[in-house]
């Protein structure tokens, strides 16, 4: 099969799968998107020397809470935005290769890993799978504030982080869009 014909047929392949998976939607935003994009060529580098870890919940936008802009900052989300190896790898990064000189740990309220034992998360995600879900691993966080206090160690004390880069412990609230200073 000649070349053409393969990417043909990758394409409608492409669209296909993108209307069984309901994903047309966002398929055409990113036609619009991209129709007026401006934002190619950039480096990569945080503008404005932040990293962020919080939560991966839809209520937090991590650039607009902090009036930072398109590449500005650079943001690990992850569930109960916990300071996990991954988020530090991509802390580590950001510190010597992305111009990140500040970090702040953002939990916020009312997070369903706070807010519930690992047990009834997995009730409720084998609810919801229709099978058994106990094996399932849930990093559930018990107390908000010592979880906090322990990542935002577990990154000062990080010996690829130095003492330079400036790291806060921090708690959004998801009904006023505030946050205040733990650690």
């Amino acid at each position: 099969m000649c070349v053409c014909r393969r990417v043909a047929f990758a394409s409608l392949l492409s669209r296909a799968r993108s209307e069984a998976w309901g994903l047309d939607d966002l398929i055409a935003a990113n036609r619009d998107f991209a129709a007026d994009f401006r934002l190619g060529g950039f480096d990569g580098v945080a503008r404005a020397g932040v990293a962020i870890v919080t939560c991966m919940d839809s209520r937090i936008d991590p650039l607009r809470m902090l009036g930072l802009s398109y590449g500005d900052a650079k943001i690990f989300r992850n569930p109960g935005g916990r300071v996990t190896d991954a988020a530090l790898e991509a802390l580590v990064l950001g510190v010597h290769l992305l111009g990140v000189r500040r970090i702040l740990v953002v939990p916020h309220t009312r997070c369903a890993m706070a807010s519930a034992t690992e047990h009834e998360l997995q009730e409720r995600i084998g609810a919801s799978a229709g099978q058994d879900a106990s094996w399932q691993a849930i990093h559930v966080v018990e107390d908000q504030l010592t979880a906090l206090m322990d990542d935002v160690h577990r990154v000062k004390s990080h010996p690829l982080i130095p003492d330079t880069v400036g790291v806060g412990g921090f708690l959004y609230d998801v009904d006023t869009g505030l946050i205040e200073q733990q650690v």
